[in-house]
């Protein structure tokens, strides 16, 4: 591989983007080997959580223009550009964002497919694709509008300025802000804890999150429910609910 970097410890599995040269912008061969990557190991049942960072001062600046800029309407529409990312963001497995510098465009995009985002306090987030004259693809319109209100994402991708890591976090997209030296090892603690639960549990509360974003309030509520009545016939719900009657720490198998 040569867009990113990949390591495992135990059941957290992180993913580093690797294109320095161009401030880890966002290219079509970067998402061939994260989903290449990251697809087979989210059926893995040893594997807990996914970590996706990028380097020191960035971690994404942006989708690549380099590959964009002389490619017509057309073209666009017939390949469907951008979206695979929906592939990412349908990984089952839990994903922390991690990100120091810069989450620009589609690196603000790829941070928002995760299920928490951890930011350094120098993080920088935008939306900035009005100042090329286009406008968010990745999601960006819709997501950063869940996620932070109307008001706030309008302000955003019109202006296309920038928004620091405290204000980020104050308007709900970010979910903790650390000092840069802790940040890898906040992002570590926060995966360990999460790949150390019950597998069946995280991954159905997961899907309940999203789910409040996509439909009614009566529908969510139902949504909820079924997933929780589900749970009960897992080995690990048996074991966490015994372990809390008997007073001792619970040991999760995954199944």
């Amino acid at each position: 591989m040569h867009h990113i970097v990949v390591q495992r410890h135990e059941a957290v599995v992180t993913v580093r983007l690797h294109r320095p040269a161009v401030r880890n912008a966002l290219s079509s061969a970067l998402l061939d080997e994260l989903l290449g990557t990251l697809a087979p190991l989210d059926t893995d049942p040893e594997v807990g959580c996914f970590i996706v960072t990028g380097s020191d001062g960035v971690f994404a600046a942006g989708a690549d223009i380099a590959e964009m800029a002389d490619r017509s309407a057309p073209d666009m529409a017939k390949e469907d550009y951008f979206a695979r990312w929906e592939e990412f963001a349908a990984l089952k497995t839990p994903k922390v964002a991690a990100v120091d510098g810069y989450a620009l465009g589609g690196g603000c995009e790829l941070a928002m497919m995760c299920d928490i985002v951890v930011a350094s306090d120098r993080a920088v987030f935008g939306q900035p694709e009005v100042l090329l004259g286009v406008m968010p693809g990745i999601g960006g319109t819709q997501r950063l509008t869940r996620l932070v209100g109307r008001a706030k994402a309008m302000d955003l991708i019109l202006t296309g300025r920038r928004m620091s890591a405290e204000e980020a976090e104050r308007a709900g997209l970010v979910s903790r802000v650390v000092p840069t030296n802790d940040l890898t090892r906040e992002a570590a603690a926060i995966a360990a804890t999460v790949a150390g639960l019950g597998r069946a549990a995280v991954r159905a509360a997961r899907e309940a999150v999203d789910q409040s974003l996509e439909v009614g309030l009566s529908h969510g509520l139902r949504f909820e429910r079924r997933s929780f009545h589900a749970l009960f016939a897992t080995e690990d719900q048996k074991e966490g609910m015994q372990a809390f009657l008997q007073k001792r720490p619970p040991t999760f198998t995954g199944r």
